[in-house]
């Protein structure tokens, strides 16, 4: 045993000290704080002078107060003709100019532009032009415009209520989207850890076999300490990357802008159970584990750790599967397709929190996937762990299926 934790803590701060761990966290910590606090880096970096738009009213209504300049459009009201407009246009003191006009008690807008607008440019115009003529037709009821507007804004207010007195509570719609974004975070740390750690831990066992030193290492360690101690140390660095990661995140969701986007991170998390949280750690961690035990049998198979991208492409090709499958799921979570890869221990760590997040699923189906991918989990270290001590000093060329043929050949 004394050997077995001296491998793991040899293993665990040779990695841990790596410019690539810290490199690794950063990425990380920057991704998310991008895509957190995009609208304020927006507006800090790449904030335009609103779009400036002439607006000439050719009805007989009073129409002003239907558009209302924001950041993205700035609206002004000229009194002068359309030609002279037209040319204001032309010389650039206008991005473009509208004559709106009735036609048959609706708005008709034509816009004019001497430079074409761009297609964020397009989309904001448009959205402001159709409220307006929403909030038009409204006033052709002799209502205000404060009368229309709040007929427009107006909500209902809806609630579901579940007649099946023996199946669990239907989520609401903000629970559904609090599981969609956290069954995306969930499943793009997996996504992420599967791709770092299995390439780190098949390249270090092809790197000790290729450079000879698990030959003189294991004279004095048995092949399953060996692969034992591997596991562990690089899923210990795992679970230190993801508390470090969690930790570097939370405090600078509390710290920067006041805590907004805390407050933004805790109103997601309120909207989430126990048993989503519970089931999506424990897929996070086991998922990992499965392709850590993959890695490590598919390092022992190469002879030089050249060979070692060429052997983890089909697992490399499972993690990205999955995580596609997730992304298409994101806005139908009940098709088949996700149904059926939920199940599929490979990718059920990806796929499986979304359903539990964002559908109303029995708590069979997450305990069923949960129990296929312990049961993976199991076997394949097994199988490994067997396999290991036969291939691990195996020397041969070929592809994987080659490698694996002799390996049975030689050692049976």
């Amino acid at each position: 045993m004394s050997k077995f934790w001296l491998l793991v803590k040899q293993l665990y701060k040779q990695k841990i000290k790596a410019k690539s761990f810290i490199i690794s966290i950063i990425l990380y910590v920057g991704i998310i704080s991008v895509a957190m606090f995009w609208t304020d880096i927006k507006e800090a970096f790449f904030q335009s002078e609103p779009l400036q738009i002439a607006l000439l009213n050719e009805t007989n209504a009073d129409i002003e107060d239907l558009f209302k300049s924001s950041n993205d459009i700035e609206f002004t009201f000229p009194s002068k003709g359309n030609a002279e407009v037209e040319k204001q246009v032309i010389d650039g003191d206008f991005d473009a100019a509208i004559f709106v006009k009735d036609q048959n008690q609706s708005l008709a807008a034509d816009i004019a532009t001497y430079k074409p607008l761009t297609f964020n440019d397009q989309q904001s115009l448009s959205s402001q032009l159709q409220y307006a003529g929403k909030l038009y037709e409204v006033q052709q009821l002799n209502l205000t415009a404060e009368q229309a507007e709040k007929i427009l804004q107006s909500q209902t207010v809806i609630s579901m209520k579940n007649l099946n007195k023996e199946s669990e509570t239907g989520k609401s719609e903000d629970e559904k989207a609090a599981g969609i974004g956290a069954s995306f975070l969930v499943g793009f740390l997996i996504y992420s850890f599967v791709m770092t750690f299995l390439s780190m831990i098949t390249t270090d066992v092809a790197s000790e076999k290729g450079s000879r030193v698990l030959e003189v290492l294991l004279a004095s360690v048995k092949p399953s300490t060996h692969f034992m101690a591997k596991l562990t140390g690089t899923f210990l660095l795992a679970l230190t990357q993801i508390m470090t990661l969690l930790v570097v995140q939370s405090l600078l969701f509390m710290l920067i802008d006041n805590g907004s986007k805390w407050d933004a991170v805790l109103d997601i998390v309120n909207e989430l159970s126990y048993g989503f949280i519970g089931y999506a750690v424990m897929f996070l961690l086991f998922t990992i584990m499965l392709y850590l035990i993959i890695g490590a049998l598919l390092g022992s198979l190469v002879s030089k750790v050249e060979e070692s991208s060429q052997a983890m492409m089909p697992a490399m090709m499972l993690g990205i599967l999955g995580f596609y499958v997730l992304l298409s799921g994101m806005y139908s979570p009940d098709t088949l397709l996700i149904q059926v890869f939920s199940y599929i221990p490979f990718t059920s760590g990806m796929v499986m929190p979304l359903r539990i997040g964002a559908t109303d699923i029995s708590s069979f189906a997450p305990m069923l996937s949960m129990l296929v991918l312990v049961g993976t989990v199991v076997l394949m270290f097994l199988i490994s762990l067997s396999f290991y001590k036969r291939s691990v000093l195996t020397y041969s060329s070929g592809g994987v299926i080659q490698k694996i043929k002799t390996v049975l050949k030689v050692t049976t």
